[in-house]
């Protein structure tokens, strides 16, 4: 009989789940989500809805989106013995049903006046039964690699253990490149980290036309002649030449290979690298007629894309100067760069040098792909890892900065939304550099040296290959008393997550959770002319129902 392993990766901006033979340690197949199963759009989103939403509600809608990623692996789940799991403490939380109003407040003193105490988040194993409605048989063993300090998870351990920046000795920068930004820094056997929340830009979230690392997205583009050649990801999840285009109006000159169907973040920063490199962007503008760059195929970026971009490219750069303040060092002494995640993977890493999402004077880039899916599926096959994992956790507390609570953050972040949303010169930029008595940042170094090391960022598909879940989580319908159903609240969701139906003469809303962005956004319920229509009384009163893909 046949043995099988699950790794699971609960990232912020979607789900990806590998089977694993626990024999012969091969990857029997892959299958990712195209979106996160909770209304938001950023960890903060997800964790306002959850506490108002409450934890059985939000749970469910967790667990339904991994039942549907692990039923669709092509394993018998019967014959599943263990699975294990990465993610961030959020993701972790809620995947065990367990406390998460604490991960909302930094503070000890807040915490304890709302009396609420923090669950243990240590390295832990648990059977499939104690995870309520978790499609794995009960005796199947649960995998939990501990959390380090309040927003820093496992994630954040799988990114400096299968980076290897724990055993160098150069000044080194880990990031995985994702809407919760995790990074560490390491000077001598000093290890510093800190998590930026960068926004889902960076995994093409939040763009009109953004997709995340998926077969059809548009991934690079690079100058050809007078016109610019877009990369598109083909089903292996490697570029391929997509449409030959003029950036200026979007007319599409050839139509390459592969068709595009929207634009992932690799292809934003690269968008945003070639438009200020050929003259169609000055910040904070873009200079074509119509005010956005075009792919072709009716695929733009516009200003509003180039604002969330440079939000996101801003949360790492303060990110990091942050973390070179509290480790005693220079930015530009840190000489080595790890880039993980899909867009740390896909991203053109000189592209990404030269925007700022890399210390300007590294001298070595390497793109090690999604470490946190490869550290669960280092689990599966060997679970006395967890020890390790909790010993390196318990050294890293003790060094772990809070941006939220940092002064050199929050002054580095404002000159960045200056910068990027506000087009603050650079000279002037740099003169509030010195005047906050933040880290010098010196020019980009025009040399370095850039290491693939895996061709994308899950390297082992499998013999069953990749399947992608579109629609993913639960849908929630409800009809509201009093409802005209004029529409204005469908009209109004930039997501296009609601839906409106008459049956039997009551209009009833539809909720899609994966495509809705939740508490942060509200158009539908400000959009209602009778203000009838209330989000949470939707998601608290209304009908879930499970969606299959």
């Amino acid at each position: 009989m046949s043995r099988y392993g699950i790794a699971l990766d609960l990232g912020t901006s979607g789900f990806r789940g590998q089977a694993i033979d626990l024999e012969s340690g091969e990857v029997l197949s892959t299958v990712i989500t195209s979106r996160h199963p909770l209304p938001g759009a950023n960890i903060m989103d997800q964790l306002t809805f959850a506490i108002e939403a409450g934890l059985e509600i939000t749970h469910d809608i967790f667990i339904s989106a991994v039942n549907q990623v692990i039923s669709l692996l092509g394993i018998s789940l019967e014959n599943c013995e263990r699975l294990a799991v990465c993610g961030n403490p959020i993701q972790l939380s809620l995947f065990e049903g367990i406390e998460i109003r604490d991960l909302a407040y930094a503070g000890e003193n807040k915490k304890r006046l709302l009396g609420i105490q923090s669950p243990n988040r240590d390295a832990k194993i648990k059977l499939a039964g104690e995870i309520r409605n978790l499609a794995l048989r009960d005796s199947c063993r649960i995998l939990i690699p501990p959390a380090v300090r309040h927003e820093i998870g496992a994630d954040a351990l799988a990114l400096m253990v299968k980076s290897g920046m724990l055993d160098r000795d150069e000044i080194a920068l880990a990031v995985d490149y994702g809407t919760n930004a995790e990074m560490a820094i390491k000077v001598g056997n000093k290890i510093i980290t800190g998590s930026a929340a960068a926004g889902p830009a960076l995994e093409g979230q939040q763009i009109s036309r953004g997709m995340l690392a998926a077969p059809g997205a548009m991934s690079d583009i690079n100058p050809e002649g007078d016109l610019w050649r877009c990369a598109v990801l083909n089903d292996a999840m490697l570029p391929g030449d997509g449409p030959l285009v003029d950036l200026d109006g979007g007319a599409v000159k050839e139509q390459g290979a592969l068709m595009p169907f929207g634009i992932t973040g690799t292809g934003v920063i690269a968008i945003l690298h070639q438009g200020m490199e050929d003259g169609f962007i000055k910040l904070p503008q873009i200079t074509t007629k119509d005010k956005t760059l075009g792919l072709g195929f009716g695929i733009t970026f516009s200003e509003q894309d180039l604002v969330e971009a440079g939000k996101a490219i801003g949360a790492i750069r303060a990110g990091y100067l942050t973390l070179a303040r509290e480790a005693g060092i220079e930015v530009g002494q840190i000489r080595a760069a790890y880039m993980a995640g899909a867009s740390g993977t896909y991203v053109d890493a000189r592209k990404a040098h030269s925007v700022g999402m890399v210390p300007p004077k590294v001298k070595a880039i390497y793109q090690i792909g999604n470490t946190s899916l490869s550290l669960a599926k280092d689990i599966v096959l060997n679970p006395d890892l967890l020890e390790n994992l909790q010993d390196l956790a318990k050294n890293l507390r003790a060094s772990h900065c809070m941006f939220a609570e940092s002064d050199v953050f929050q002054k580095a972040y404002l000159l960045e939304l200056s910068y990027w949303g506000e087009g603050m010169p650079w000279e002037q930029y740099q003169r509030f550099i010195d005047i906050y008595g933040l880290p010098a940042l010196p020019p980009v170094a025009m040399s370095v040296q850039v290491n693939k090391v895996v061709s994308r960022d899950i390297e082992e598909l499998g013999k069953l290959g990749l399947r992608v879940i579109d629609t993913v989580g639960i849908e929630c319908s409800h009809a509201f008393e009093g409802c005209v159903s004029c529409g204005e609240c469908v009209a109004a969701c930039p997501e296009k997550a609601l839906a409106l139906e008459d049956a039997n003469d009551t209009a009833i809303l539809r909720l899609r959770t994966d495509r809705c962005s939740g508490t942060a956004c509200l158009r539908c319920e400000r959009a209602c002319p009778e203000k009838g229509f209330r989000f949470m009384d939707l998601c608290l009163k209304g009908k879930w129902t499970s969606l299959n893909s």
